[in-house]
């Protein structure tokens, strides 16, 4: 945006288009169009090339799947210009008559439509930094008594859409003003003296709410819940004689106030249990609080392992040392460096020679670093056909190996489904890479039998790997509750590729939480005698 620097236009000198030359990157063509534009209102170039080329190129790109050859060839058959008359054609079942496309084409686009819809949200990995950078500036106010960050974002969703914050402070409008001058903040949409809405330099929004002390947990409760959740408390309350709001706890009859401070007193009077907020998503823990049957959830503090991260060895950015050294600070007790084993031309690619010297290396780490354990382990793709591309000589050599599909996506569910049973029936895996292979906000999982891999999974003693990357979290929580219900067992990994990833592991263990996943379920939270019993094939 050129703003307040265009200079007011002369039409009858021409004295405008030469003060626009004057702007840096602006030459005679482009002052001409901008003169044009203040005149008129439209750029006559503009709207001749609209009429070459008419199709909005950018919203069909958003669309897995959709390059510029498909957009050009859906102009070219079916004259589609946009999403709606992409929406239209698919309905209409016209993509699959182009010969080139076909039904299964039209099936993965009309899939990749309702994908795009849904990748407006940002990554939780990447926004916990920010949120909490934000949470410790508010908390380092004397004025500022207490400050939770509630929503999606407490109930560690892989996405959010926005922030909710709630605080406590005896000085509303100095706490309002403070928020609304933080040097990430790049507009007030909102301000009055308890409440803000902001728009950060990002584009995230964040609502802040001051609150008195009395009304703090059950606006918690209330901002953390997810809608399902919120709406069966409210029944039960009800039931119980009150109405629950986020300004507390009352009374039916007098309206008098009973409890609101604390999300436990509310919870209690109700006689639940509190449900961690991760799983405050109506999936069951309603039901299981009532009856005070809640689970254990691991703890973010259980976790001592991680079983994925890559060295310089094959495409991290770290020796093995280092990455060891960096999961021993994190207070790790057994890690496995799990380089590739590709054929997909990954950069320093494992081969049967590299893999010698990549062994002495970690058996050297071992000697020079002590307080943890590491293992010797490779991450090795799953071809098309459901094998991998390693010797037995190779397998003989690793303590620990994770397979994962990197390629061929598309395949159809049958097709998947069997690739996927192939490996786990034929080789001594130890677990499955980011078993969906899903990528947030970029694609969507590939297609395949849920219970019939879980279930081999669980046959054959291969951990379910819940990849902490902040663009994979994967397994997701829903996924992770399925397959414990099967009776799966876990792993997770960083899939670190430079020491500070290793800090993702507090993501993946949100995942296992969501999942509603118990120290017991998880190869991290075993002893190192369990663990190396545990891998042994």
């Amino acid at each position: 945006m050129l703003g307040p620097r265009i200079p007011a236009i002369s039409a009858a000198t021409g004295q405008g288009i030469k003060e626009l030359k004057e702007i840096p990157g602006v030459g005679e063509s482009i002052a001409k169009k901008i003169e044009e534009y203040i005149k008129t209102g439209k750029i006559k170039a503009y709207q001749q090339l609209k009429k070459k080329i008419p199709v909005d190129i950018e919203g069909l790109s958003k669309v897995p799947g959709l390059g510029p050859k498909k957009i050009k060839l859906l102009y070219k058959k079916l004259k589609i210009k946009n999403i709606k008359q992409l929406k239209a054609a698919i309905k209409k079942h016209k993509l699959q008559k182009i010969p080139t496309l076909g039904v299964t084409t039209e099936k993965n686009i009309e899939e990749g439509i309702k994908f795009a819809k849904k990748s407006k949200r940002f990554l939780l990995g990447h926004i916990m930094p920010l949120a909490q950078d934000i949470q410790k500036q508010l908390q380092s106010q004397k004025f500022i008594k207490r400050v939770e960050i509630a929503g999606s974002y407490r109930r560690m969703k892989e996405t959010v859409g926005d922030l909710d914050i709630l605080a406590i402070s005896n000085k509303p409008k100095k706490t309002i003003d403070f928020f609304t001058h933080l040097k990430e903040v790049k507009k007030t949409i909102a301000k009055g003296p308890t409440k803000a809405t902001v728009r950060l330099k990002n584009n995230l929004q964040i609502d802040l709410r001051v609150l008195p002390d009395r009304e703090f947990g059950s606006a918690l409760q209330y901002f953390t819940g997810n809608k399902q959740h919120n709406i069966e408390v409210r029944k039960i309350a009800l039931k119980k004689g009150y109405t629950l709001s986020e300004y507390g706890l009352f009374k039916k009859q007098n309206k008098k106030w009973i409890a609101g401070r604390t999300e436990e007193e509310i919870y209690k009077k109700l006689n639940m249990q509190t449900p961690p907020p991760e799983i405050r998503t109506h999936s069951g823990e309603i039901e299981a609080s009532l009856k005070h049957r809640l689970p254990k959830l691991v703890d973010y503090k259980d976790i001592k392992a991680d079983f994925q991260m890559h060295s310089k060895f094959s495409d991290g950015n770290n020796t093995i040392e280092e990455m060891a050294r960096e999961a021993r600070h994190l207070g790790h007790k057994i890690i496995a460096i799990t380089d590739h084993i590709s054929p997909m031309g990954i950069v320093n690619s494992l081969d049967e020679k590299k893999l010698k010297k990549y062994t002495a290396a970690i058996k050297k780490a071992r000697k020079k670093i002590g307080g943890i354990k590491i293992l010797i382990g490779a991450e090795i793709d799953i071809n098309k056909d459901g094998n991998l591309t390693i010797t037995k000589p190779m397998l003989k050599q690793l303590d620990f190996v994770i397979a994962g599909v990197h390629s061929a996506f598309k395949q159809s569910e049958q097709v998947m489904t069997k690739r996927l049973l192939h490996v786990l029936e034929n080789y001594p895996i130890n677990a499955l890479a980011h078993p969906t292979g899903r990528l947030l906000n970029e694609r969507p999982g590939y297609r395949f039998n849920l219970e019939k891999i879980f279930q081999k999974a669980k046959d054959k003693n291969v951990f379910l790997e819940i990849n902490a990357s902040p663009n994979r979290l994967d397994l997701n929580g829903e996924l992770v509750k399925i397959a414990k219900e099967i009776g799966c067992k876990f792993c997770i990994g960083t899939d670190a590729h430079s020491q500070d990833q290793l800090r993702f592991i507090q993501l993946g263990t949100a995942m296992a939480r969501r999942g509603w996943l118990e120290k017991k379920d998880i190869l991290n939270c075993w002893n190192t005698n369990r663990i190396l019993k545990a891998l042994k094939k």
